[in-house]
């Protein structure tokens, strides 16, 4: 049967496409990417509504998808996660995160790449994959239960916003 047949685009009930990425024990890393939002000495925090990570504060972000450049994702998880439309301004860095569960099987593994951005429009808000957003000072930020890796990609962005 030719490409435009109807047979060719059958796909059983509960299959997946090959390109569909499971985040749970994943067959590969996924990409993805976070926005350290920067404005007037202050950062956003977002607190986590969903695992991995669930009920920390994070930076905001999310997956890469497919056909999407990396900036434009920043852009969109910056806008779902925190209503705030920013500009990916310099690259903080790139980092591993993996997550193993008791048995040592990877449960999570992505490659995150994180901008400093600056704001650009927008009122604060938590998104749907959220359970807060708040500004935080660099005070507030040493305060909060962050993960090290977090509390580390939060101090390299405030230094791109002083640089």
């Amino acid at each position: 049967m030719g490409v435009g047949s109807k047979r060719f685009y059958e796909i059983e009930e509960g299959a997946t496409l090959g390109t569909h990425m499971k985040r749970e024990y994943p067959n590969a890393p996924m990409v993805g990417v976070g926005a350290v939002i920067v404005d007037e000495g202050r950062v956003v925090l977002v607190k986590r509504a969903h695992s991995p990570m669930l009920g920390e504060w994070s930076i905001p972000g999310g997956a890469l998808e497919l056909g999407e450049t990396v900036r434009e994702a920043v852009i969109r998880e910056a806008r779902e996660e925190t209503g705030l439309d920013v500009e990916p301004v310099a690259l903080v860095g790139v980092f591993d995160r993996v997550i193993q569960d008791e048995t040592g099987s990877v449960l999570y593994h992505y490659v995150l790449v994180d901008y400093y951005c600056q704001l650009v429009a927008g009122e604060l808000c938590a998104g749907s994959d959220c359970d807060g957003a708040q500004w935080f000072s660099p005070e507030e930020v040493a305060e909060a239960p962050l993960p090290k890796d977090t509390a580390e990609v939060v101090r390299l962005g405030f230094e791109k916003a002083n640089s």
